[in-house]
């Protein structure tokens, strides 16, 4: 009969199955996310560089300047309709793929975007939208004048609804996939309407997985800066674009470490609030 394992062999078998994980986190996310904390509290020195004093001017700076809350309050608005967008489609999409026969064939639609490099998929709207692009010869054709579609707000919501549109319908066709229909039939048999029993019967089963696509999608449209550049022409200055400014022709790394820390307190945000709000019961009807 073998012999109980002892403290030290447990020690080495946990070391063994957690550390190359523990270490990759470290290396590359708690340790590049220290530097950068370190960062947003110095300030900017002639030549670029980091330099004392610490603080917190760089928070307060962008807090307190009406230009950089106009860019926060830009892009909140920005990705918030751009998700709501994406939940009007996504939804019902989401429901369809789960009662098609047809169910692998449309989600490897779905995902068949996952195939194409980003700016690849960005540039391509490009082709959509500019002035000899596929709607102006669609329009003209009608005899009509070729409208400015780009650089616009317009191109830049349609490309951000189509970019993480797929970040929606994955995490709420997994949760439909697992509703209980059971509840809808008795919903039906106590006299309820079809709408009334879907809202009681069916969406509150939804709900996890319409919350995980919510933050899929939300926080990456606040933060996006590619689509906001090429689509809006460098006319519409997001949160990501300005992160992006200031570690590159700006120079002034410690502002825009700053900034960075903040747009990762909002995911971090978001975490938090989906663990509160759904737990351990959200997160099985997502497994």
């Amino acid at each position: 009969m073998r012999e109980a394992t002892t403290p030290k062999e447990r020690l080495r078998q946990i070391l063994l199955l957690v550390g190359p994980g523990a270490l990759w986190l470290l290396l590359f996310v708690l340790v590049p996310t220290l530097i950068m904390l370190v960062a947003s509290l110095m300030s900017r020195g002639s030549l670029g560089q980091l330099v004392p004093p610490f603080g917190l001017h760089n928070y307060l700076r962008f807090f307190t300047d009406p230009l950089y809350i106009e860019i926060i309050a830009r892009s909140l608005w920005i990705g918030l309709w751009a998700t709501v967008f994406v939940v009007l489609l996504g939804y019902p999409l989401a429901f369809y793929i789960a009662q098609s026969r047809y169910k692998e064939v449309l989600l490897l639609l779905v995902v068949i975007p996952f195939f194409t490099n980003f700016l690849i998929r960005v540039y391509a709207w490009i082709v959509v939208f500019q002035r000899e692009g596929l709607i102006n010869a669609f329009i003209t054709a009608f005899g009509l004048p070729p409208a400015d579609l780009l650089p616009s707000t317009l191109a830049v919501y349609v490309a951000t609804v189509y970019t993480y549109l797929p970040f929606f319908v994955l995490p709420l066709y997994a949760t439909v996939e697992r509703i209980d229909w059971r509840q809808l039939e008795a919903a039906y048999d106590l006299g309820a309407r079809p709408l009334r029993a879907f809202w009681e019967a069916i969406f509150p089963q939804t709900i996890p997985g319409l919350f995980a696509g919510f933050l899929l999608v939300f926080i990456p449209a606040v933060g996006t800066f590619v689509i906001a550049d090429l689509l809006g022409g460098g006319k519409i200055t997001l949160v990501g674009n300005l992160i992006q400014l200031q570690f590159g022709s700006a120079q002034n790394w410690a502002f825009g470490s700053a900034v960075s820390m903040v747009l990762m307190g909002l995911v971090l945000f978001g975490l938090w609030l989906y663990a509160r709000t759904q737990g351990e019961k959200g997160l099985d009807k997502l497994v």
